[in-house]
């Protein structure tokens, strides 16, 4: 299986690459009422909506001052934006590479990962998109882009 590789902070990440939309620079973010923390707001590409989520704020680790890059990704039948502070790599990591994650994890939940990947000298945190979301923020969030796209007018022909 094949791995984007992505920094926060110190730690390794990566996402299934079939995941992985685009990645891009740093975009302007436009900011949302009532959104939770991690939700930065919504960026525009290429004519799109795509929700913006701060990993490190999504996973409670300290704010940064570094440079920031988005990876854009398929997230259920919509896209959405991360925010990560550095690409790395894309690597192919075995099925022997791969360990379930143990019970508590640097303070993530189990159920944002798929597991550990070990290459070379790293750990990598390999991160189950699915559930970065739940239920309810997926629906603010909808509601949230709705109202975006009317102010903008950019709404979606039916």
């Amino acid at each position: 299986m094949k791995y984007a590789i992505f920094t926060i902070g110190p730690d390794f990440f990566g996402i299934e690459i079939n995941k992985v939309v685009e990645i891009l620079n740093t975009q302007k973010v436009h900011s949302l009422p009532e959104l939770p923390d991690f939700l930065s707001g919504v960026i525009a590409v290429r004519g799109e909506v795509i929700p913006l989520l701060d990993l490190r704020k999504r996973f409670g680790m300290q704010s940064s001052d570094s440079k920031e890059l988005i990876i854009i990704v398929r997230y259920d039948s919509e896209k959405i934006g991360l925010l990560v502070d550095e690409i790395k790599e894309i690597i192919t990591l075995n099925t022997e590479e791969i360990t379930i994650p143990p019970t508590i994890f640097k303070g993530l939940k189990k159920k944002y990962l798929t597991g550990l990947g070990k290459k070379d000298d790293r750990i990598i945190i390999l991160l189950n998109i699915d559930f970065l979301l739940t239920s309810e923020e997926k629906i603010m969030l909808k509601e949230s882009e709705d109202i975006f796209e009317k102010d903008e007018g950019t709404e979606k022909p039916s």
